[in-house]
């Protein structure tokens, strides 16, 4: 049984990680996906959250929010429409994000996108647990 397996998150822009990794916590559409070394293969939706994973013995976490996860033997691929690892977080603009997000929420005076805000505060979340665990 392998130790490890490949561990890819790419955006559009960047490749942000490409590291061998003993398990990953990914945020998918309908909840988190937990992936040992020979995981079955799958292809699913990725959401809104945080993702985590464990190298060296150490967990690492990183937000990253919509498209797509690939498990093959041996390598996992996120391709995300946003991701941020967790020393590339503005902790206080993720905290100002988040306010403005539950402000639109809780507003009833002016017609909301309530799905848009929503989506807004999720993110903001994601970011602030991702740069917390980082801290820790």
């Amino acid at each position: 049984m392998a130790a490890t397996f490949q561990l890819e998150v790419a955006t559009p822009e960047r490749l942000v990680l490409r590291q061998p990794v003993s398990e990953a916590q990914i945020p998918a559409a309908n909840g988190y996906l937990g992936v040992l070394p020979e995981h079955s293969p799958l292809l699913g939706e990725l959401g809104i959250g945080e993702l985590s994973y464990t190298t060296d013995g150490t967990t690492k976490a990183m937000s990253v929010a919509g498209g797509f996860v690939e498990v093959l033997p041996g390598h996992v691929r996120v391709l995300a429409d946003r991701a941020e690892n967790a020393d590339e977080i503005d902790v206080e603009r993720a905290e100002k994000a988040l306010a403005r997000a539950e402000g639109r929420l809780y507003q009833t005076a002016v017609p909301v996108d309530f799905a848009r805000a929503l989506n807004a505060m999720r993110r903001a979340q994601a970011r602030l647990a991702a740069a917390r665990r980082s801290a820790e």
